[in-house]
């Protein structure tokens, strides 16, 4: 078990990394690893970074936030726009702050593409103008998902594991070949650049039973929605976003803002919003047990460990034992 033996193990080297998907319980094991091992929880998800959505992406309370410090919660206002490439600089500031206060940073989120630049760096992909991407999107608008999906593909057919309703993706392909002349399959070939050097990640993954997670998506927001779910939607409605901005498609903003202009009854956009996050936790699910579960540890990762059920308080002397282990190495 973790104590204060425990801590004076910390090096400021060593890092843990939680991903999996949304409510998951990424946010509770985090935290209890933290208090644990006198350590600071840093933000990954993508859409916890943006200053307006706090009970629609079920940031952290107060309660939460005086147990231990965290870090990179609400720090970007919803007009901006978040990269992975930015998010890493942050992280890594963060990390070594931790680490320069005798603290260990434990990283947490779903957004699997940000803990994979910050463990192995970033991608080859060039920037993206603005003016290539706003284009891609006015394309989707004009066409539809199933339209624009089957142009893509005309042009890269490596992209048929998309589906229409998988948007953010869509345009992004789109967006490289605008803007690259290649293909992103010809990209994400390519070695990232970068890896943080002098660092030892240690890496924790929740894969829950598929049932028992739905089930825990649709509870969540249904406690969202008794918590301003929709009065959070109706403040980012009223900011007059550009609808591409990434903060406006967070899950269950677009089928709240739908009920909002009469488009949905109050049901039905809960209902779609459930089913959404639904499917991007399915999306989570396989993105981590094919880019951290199902491939060797690399570098500086030392090991990446699978939890196949819902954190909970019977879980946590494992996975403290489990952290407590990997700090040893």
């Amino acid at each position: 078990m973790a104590d204060g033996t425990a801590q004076d193990r910390v090096r400021d080297r060593d890092v843990v990394v939680i991903g999996g998907p949304t409510a998951s319980g990424k946010s509770g094991l985090a935290l209890d690893i933290a208090e644990a091992f006198g350590g600071t929880v840093i933000n990954a998800d993508s859409m916890q970074l943006y200053r307006e959505l706090d009970v629609i992406t079920a940031r952290p309370g107060p309660e939460d936030l005086a147990r231990v410090p965290h870090r990179l919660y609400g720090v970007l206002p919803a007009s901006e726009r978040g990269s992975a490439a930015r998010w890493r600089d942050m992280a890594l500031a963060e990390i070594a702050g931790a680490h320069a206060a005798g603290r260990l940073p434990v990283v947490v989120g779903g957004t699997g593409l940000y803990l994979r630049t910050l463990m192995e760096g970033l991608s080859a992909v060039p920037p993206i103008p603005d003016e290539v991407r706003r284009a891609a999107h006015a394309r989707l608008e004009a066409l539809g998902g199933v339209a624009f999906r089957e142009e893509l593909l005309r042009r890269d057919p490596e992209q048929a594991k998309l589906n229409p309703g998988d948007t953010t993706r869509l345009t992004r392909a789109w967006e490289v070949l605008e803007a690259t002349g290649k293909p992103l399959s010809h990209w994400q070939t390519q070695a990232p650049e970068g890896a943080p050097e002098g660092l030892a990640f240690h890496v924790l993954v929740l894969d829950p039973p598929r049932d028992a997670l739905y089930a825990n998506c649709d509870r969540r927001f249904a406690w969202m929605m008794e918590h301003g779910a929709l009065e959070e939607a109706r403040r980012i409605d009223g900011l007059g976003l550009d609808p591409d901005l990434p903060a406006t498609k967070a899950l269950g903003v677009p089928e709240l803002r739908r009920h909002l202009h009469g488009e949905l009854l109050l049901d039905e956009a809960i209902a779609l919003a459930q089913q959404s996050t639904r499917r991007y936790a399915k999306r989570q699910v396989t993105w981590f047990r094919h880019q951290l579960i199902g491939r060797e540890p690399r570098g500086a990762v030392h090991g990446c460990h699978a939890v196949e059920s819902l954190y909970s308080f019977a879980l946590r002397d494992v996975m403290l034992t489990f952290i407590e282990t990997t700090l040893r190495r």
